[in-house]
């Protein structure tokens, strides 16, 4: 795929919010500059290699979501998922197999695209967009009976099959609740460094959502109260920019990391966040 300059300003935030995540540190259980985390097959530069290979996908989306006239705003999501089948290639032709961010893939291309959309209609919210871009979208992924007949699923569809979770689809089609109504307020509130500020953002992620990554790295829903009450510990002691906030998230990354915990659901949230956050000029 070849390398494309980047002159439009959605696809610079896309690629800056995946560059800023993996830079944050010390995240539970992710890749970050100083650890691999639970995550042996991946480090920082698999990241920085998946990030550049999706230049071109963030300027499709961008392109699709500016040139988009059709009353229904679902067939704008078809076109952008066909492009995140080949994002997705990239992705793993640019990693060597590795599957570094097919979640990022996923709500991040619905993210630039309605954003390009809201570009020629200011009048409509960018949760409204995405809701109408994704009618339907639990119904027509998550059908039990088509599930049950598949030969294969994603890990999503077992989740749902497995606990009725419908996972970042279910949180997607609501237009991303947890990055609008928690992640958004609390970076706009959050102070120190912009390292301190994206880990204490993403503990409130973590403690205001259901991190399925999570629940398929421990086999069971019942991690997720656990995981709730470490967020909450780690923001009662006054976060990242505390003595006692750092070193309760070094030795949570060392549990997850005995544990073989991931939290990669919440990092795509936390990457959805610091796109809206760029754009909002609030980074």
């Amino acid at each position: 795929m070849k390398e494309l300059p980047i002159t439009d300003p959605l696809v610079a935030d896309a690629l800056k919010s995946l560059l800023y995540e993996v830079s944050v540190q010390p995240k539970p259980g992710l890749v970050d500059p100083v650890s691999s985390g639970p995550h042996p097959d991946m480090d920082v530069f698999t990241f920085i290699d998946s990030a550049l290979s999706l230049t071109e996908y963030f300027t499709a989306c961008s392109q699709l979501g500016n040139q988009f006239t059709k009353n229904d705003l679902t067939q704008l999501f078809v076109q952008l998922r066909r492009w995140g089948l080949k994002a997705e290639q990239s992705m793993l032709t640019a990693t060597k197999g590795v599957n570094t961010h097919k979640g990022a893939i996923f709500s991040l291309g619905i993210a630039v695209g309605a954003q390009a959309y809201r570009k020629q209609h200011n009048e409509l919210t960018f949760t409204f967009v995405v809701q109408q871009m994704l009618v339907g979208l639990t119904q027509n992924d998550l059908q039990t009976e088509n599930l049950k007949q598949k030969q294969s699923l994603t890990a999503g569809q077992r989740l749902y099959l497995q606990y009725g979770l419908t996972g970042i689809r279910g949180e997607a089609q609501q237009g991303f609740p947890t990055v609008t109504n928690w992640a958004l307020p609390a970076l706009k509130q959050a102070t120190g460094t912009l390292n301190e500020r994206l880990l204490d953002t993403l503990m409130v992620i973590l403690q205001h959502s259901q991190d399925t990554n999570l629940i398929k790295r421990a086999q069971t829903p019942q991690i997720i109260p656990w995981a709730q009450q470490q967020a909450r510990h780690f923001l009662d002691l006054g976060g990242a920019k505390t003595v006692a906030g750092k070193q309760f998230l070094q030795e949570l990354n060392q549990v997850f990391i005995m544990k073989n915990l991931s939290l990669g659901g919440s990092a795509d949230l936390l990457i959805l966040t610091i796109f809206l956050a760029l754009q909002e000029q609030i980074l």
